[in-house]
């Protein structure tokens, strides 16, 4: 048990440390090329925060693993919106852009809600099952697509959404190719760490995969989400903070899902409704708190609901 125990924690530092890396060396490498700052920040940097919760659900798809799944996207959606906006409200109030309010957001609540649809077969087509099929999750991939011309077309069409992505210096050519394959090695060995090692943790404690997989895969997962949001409030881009968990959870449903579910049929046990519902009423507590005292924005006491909100839901978790 200890030894699963390091080998998850070992796991959890490669992955972020892999997904630094690569993020560092690939914006750089971008960057050498000529590629547009927009274009890095919209797709390198995007892509990067949410490798982690994507590698791991390709190593838990490929081993048949759909509670771990499920959980680990469910879990990550409901940490960033609960967890980490809290958290960054609490340190400074979070101002919303229009964008991020009317398209954005609601998007993220659509998506929410179209994973109940996707998972509810016994109660919406009268199957003997819940099952996200591969066919279903092509049309999850095509809504990404959809989502990242949208952000394309806004980036090109006006300043509103141009923030300054800080690209690494002192990167040259060969050192970004080499990082970026440290990178992803780091990503690859520590998403298998952590799926291996967070299932032989979950036999021995006699817990469940879709458990293991909503609290501790998922916060763990989220640790760059995390890093980036509260780091940008310190230094008063707000604005990015709360755009970067929207984008994570368009990401984590529309791309993260739609590629497992294409890899291997997700299987959804009933008790992941409560997990479903959670995220269907974390996006719309975001969606009615930006509308709340004067101007779009979250303020701290919001934050703290949502914080409490999310300790209140882990409780649920345990003892459910």
């Amino acid at each position: 048990m200890i030894i699963s125990i390091i080998l998850l924690l070992i796991g959890f530092v490669l992955l972020v440390y892999g997904a630094e890396k690569l993020v560092d060396a690939a914006s750089a490498l971008a960057a050498n090329f000529g590629i547009p700052n927009i274009v890095i920040g919209l797709t390198i940097v995007a892509f990067g925060t949410s490798a982690p919760e994507l590698v791991v659900n390709i190593f838990a798809a490929v081993s048949g693993s759909s509670e771990m799944v499920m959980g680990n996207v469910l879990g990550s959606n409901i940490f960033n919106v609960l967890g980490i906006l809290g958290i960054s409200a609490l340190i400074y109030p979070l101002t919303v852009k229009s964008n991020t309010t009317w398209i954005e957001i609601p998007l993220s609540l659509l998506a929410a809600v179209l994973i109940w649809i996707l998972a509810n077969d016994m109660l919406l087509d009268y199957q003997v099952g819940n099952l996200i099929s591969r066919s279903e999750g092509l049309v999850l991939i095509l809504f990404f697509a959809v989502f990242l011309v949208y952000n394309i077309t806004v980036s090109n069409s006006s300043q509103e959404t141009g923030e300054t992505i800080e690209i690494p210096l002192g990167y040259t050519t060969t050192k970004s190719v080499l990082w970026i394959v440290v990178g992803l090695a780091g990503l690859i060995i520590g998403g298998k760490l952590i799926v291996d090692n967070a299932v032989e943790i979950a036999k021995i404690f006699g817990m469940s995969e879709r458990l293991i997989g909503l609290t501790i895969v998922s916060i763990g997962t989220s640790l760059p989400e995390l890093a980036t949001s509260v780091a940008a409030v310190r230094k008063k881009k707000v604005d990015i903070a709360i755009g970067n968990v929207v984008g994570s959870n368009i990401f984590n449903t529309f791309l993260i899902l739609g590629l497992s579910s294409i890899i291997m049929p997700v299987e959804v046990n009933q008790a992941s409704n409560l997990d479903i519902l959670a995220n269907i009423v974390a996006g719309l507590l975001l969606f009615l708190f930006i509308f709340t005292g004067k101007g779009r924005a979250l303020e701290r006491w919001e934050g703290g609901i949502l914080l409490a909100l999310y300790i209140g839901y882990l409780v649920l978790l345990v003892f459910t």
